[in-house]
């Protein structure tokens, strides 16, 4: 699978969204804002294909219509604010590809040892399921990572782990990252393009 591609959405509508075209190239991280209500999330979930819409999203020339919903979720990975978890273990949510090596590293920055894989999900606190939640969306390698409020729930020193996390894996695969954040502070000092959904489509952030 080639990881560098161009995410496209094109007339991209849903309940709340109307006609939204929108380009991310690759490696490019964009802020997405707006009032609470706006859309935001669904923005997210209907670029993934997980709530109705119309319109296409492309993987440069792979509309999402002619990929099986599983795959296009492996390209295009969501990270909702509240990750789901099916199995008794952390372990178990692993993909069966993934090396020792690279998980464990992947862990490390995260702030975890490997013995991790086998706490039990009812242990973890919502910091530590929203840090593993993101270790297992990476180790899918994605090409376009889609972001709800990623760092919302977490201290400083474990927001810090993340966005080292997330900025390594944005140039090394040269992923699109569209990210939806709250924080101003944030928003500025990580940089890129920033928009806010105002009246069902987007417009550029104000920087005042």
């Amino acid at each position: 699978m080639r990881l560098i591609a161009r995410l496209r959405l094109e007339g991209l509508s849903t309940v709340m969204l109307r006609n939204i075209h929108l380009t991310l190239e690759p490696s490019e991280r964009l802020f997405l804002s707006g009032v609470s209500g706006s859309g935001k999330s669904l923005l997210l979930r209907a670029i993934a294909d997980l709530d109705p819409h119309q319109g296409e999203v492309w993987l440069d020339d792979r509309p999402r219509s002619r990929l099986p919903p599983p795959e296009w979720r492996r390209r295009v990975g969501l990270l909702p604010t509240e990750s789901h978890w099916w199995a008794e273990t952390v372990g178990e949510h692993w993909p069966t590809s993934v090396t020792v090596p690279e998980l464990e590293r992947l862990l490390g920055m995260l702030g975890f040892e490997a013995d991790v894989r086998d706490w039990s999900i009812d242990r973890l606190s919502t910091g530590e399921r929203q840090r593993l939640a993101l270790a297992r969306l990476l180790l899918n390698q994605p090409q376009a990572l889609l972001l709800d409020e990623v760092t919302a729930n977490l201290d400083l020193v474990n927001r810090e782990r993340v966005e080292t996390v997330l900025e390594e894996y944005r140039t090394t695969h040269h992923a699109a990252v569209l990210w939806v954040s709250h924080d101003l502070e944030q928003r500025t000092r990580l940089g890129g393009r920033r928009l806010v959904i105002h009246d069902g489509g987007l417009e550029p952030e104000s920087c005042n």
